[in-house]
């Protein structure tokens, strides 16, 4: 169990009772350690005795976590058979929480890749039980394709030598996650709205903390056991009784709610990606996997698996509690942090590797009488509700353009207001480097013909401090030079504005 700030707290009762057999400390492997899922479940199962290990393409990543010094980091790609087979070495327990949720052409070849590398490396390390979280969807109809992908991975893992339990849950409701969002901000932003049919679809949503549960609880389910189940909460509601269960919840009036046809899943993912900060790369697999009635087949996870102390949780109380995590600015994982589909990856090169290349830069420094501390502080608060520290209209109009063009636009936020790691995410940036005290740098994840890096830094001068910072753009071909030429007269406002504000706000904070 982790406590507020992200340490670990002693084990509650349930996660005794989930608790690794007496005598053992076995070896559990979680594939996707970082996500959304991933990055809660790690501290349960360290919290119940387990010993963990993580496979990530960044060991850095994984390292900023707050329980990163308590696993073993291997570093490698989940499709990668080499890397998975040396992840797996040892390992009782697999988890399988690697999705592609991006719109682009290959996600369902990629996961299929990483099941049959999983299934096969599993089956030679002589690994005890799977484990894959799936999602909940009917029999016999077509399904949507991210849909059809996970049940696909299912059956694939299902079919292989190590006994394999997938669960198939509902829509996932807790802080941060991506369907909490859409339902959060859809009924905030619209006292009317015009919606798809698919908000009179039923559905059974289930509580972060279930899922969680049900997945602590499988690494210790019968070895004999190799199927699927259908986990979800208490409620079966329409879509439209979710979002009005939540303005109860969030103390707003009744939403009115009008079902037209002609909402096709694209469009209503461009309304989605519009209306809410979850953008439609993301929000278009939600939208799909709400075109079909999804709810429990059958009583199969009771019998399997016990139920959390206390029953399921009502979708009411799941709202209240992802409400009351907001609001006290403790979202343990958000759907913010995971990376966008088709996003540059690779780190800037250092300064002497730009020999022969196009490169421009904007360059920034301001002596300041502010502490190291004090700078730092206002540094590390940039972005989300904070903002940019200038500009607002030109960083909004930016972001309003990035949408239009399918990026995920500034309202993607931040999970925590106060607190920064590596490979989180800050309105359209992502932190590619922290190094506390000294420099922040962000890598932008927004839509345009190059790659583009702002440093934020403290720099020691004679006589004092003072703040450095620097926007690098590496240009695609022609248009990315005219790119650059085309924002170049906004960078006097935006970017002088922001050297000015930050100093002003450091010395202003900085103790007398």
């Amino acid at each position: 169990m982790t406590d507020r700030t992200g340490g670990l707290s002693a084990p509650t009762g349930e996660e005794e009772a989930l608790a690794a057999p007496a005598g053992t400390h076995p070896l559990v492997l979680v594939l996707g350690a970082t996500g959304y899922l991933g990055g809660r479940l790690v501290p349960r199962l360290l919290g119940a005795g387990y010993r963990v290990r993580a496979l990530s393409r960044s060991r850095g990543r994984v390292g900023a976590m707050p329980w990163a010094d308590r696993i073993d980091i291997v570093e490698g790609d989940a499709a990668d058979p080499d890397a998975v087979g040396r992840a797996m070495a040892g390992v009782d327990v697999v988890y399988h929480l690697v999705h592609s949720m991006g719109a682009g052409t290959d996600f369902a070849q990629r996961d299929r890749r990483i099941a049959e590398t999983v299934a096969h490396a599993a089956a030679s390390a002589g690994v005890r039980r799977v484990v894959y979280l799936g999602g909940l969807h009917p029999e016999g109809v077509r399904l949507s394709p991210h849909l059809a992908s996970r049940a696909e991975v299912g059956r694939i893992l299902l079919e292989g030598e190590a006994p394999a339990l997938v669960l198939q849950a509902g829509v996932v409701i807790g802080s941060g996650s991506a369907s909490f969002e859409m339902v959060r901000h859809l009924t905030e932003v619209l006292p009317y709205m015009p919606a798809p049919r698919w908000v009179r679809n039923w559905i059974q949503p289930i509580a972060v903390r279930d899922v969680l549960h049900y997945l602590l609880a499988a690494a210790r389910v019968d070895a004999d056991v190799n199927r699927a189940v259908d986990i979800g909460g208490p409620d079966v509601l329409r879509y439209g009784q979710m979002m009005n269960g939540y303005a109860v919840e969030a103390g707003l009036p009744q939403r009115g709610i009008a079902a037209l046809p002609v909402f096709t899943p694209r469009l209503a993912s461009h309304w989605v990606g519009l209306v809410t900060p979850v953008p439609r790369q993301i929000a278009r697999p939600l939208v799909e996997s709400l075109q079909n009635d999804c709810i429990v087949q059958d009583g199969a996870a009771s019998e399997i698996l016990p139920e959390p102390e206390g029953g399921l949780t009502s979708y009411r109380e799941a709202v209240r509690l992802a409400l009351g995590r907001i609001e006290v600015d403790a979202v343990e994982t958000s759907w913010v942090d995971q990376r966008v589909v088709g996003a540059p990856s690779d780190p800037l090169p250092s300064d002497p590797d730009w020999a022969g290349r196009t490169v421009f830069t904007d360059v920034r420094r301001r002596a300041t009488t502010a502490d190291r501390d004090a700078i730092w502080q206002v540094i590390t608060q940039i972005g989300g509700a904070t903002g940019w520290y200038s500009s607002s209209v030109l960083w909004a109009l930016r972001g309003l353009m990035d949408r239009a063009l399918g990026g995920v636009g500034v309202r993607r936020g931040r999970r925590e207001r106060g607190r920064l790691v590596e490979g989180d995410a800050v309105d359209v940036w992502r932190v590619e480097r922290l190094d506390p005290g000294h420099l922040l740098r962000l890598r932008a994840e927004m839509r345009m013909p190059g790659e583009a890096w702002l440093e934020l830094g403290i720099a020691e001068e004679e006589g004092g401090l003072s703040y450095r910072q620097r926007a690098v753009f590496f240009p695609r071909g022609l248009a990315g030079r005219l790119y650059w030429l085309s924002v170049l007269p906004f960078h006097g406002f935006i970017f002088r504005g922001m050297v000015d504000r930050i100093v002003r706000e450091a010395e202003r904070q900085a103790p007398a």
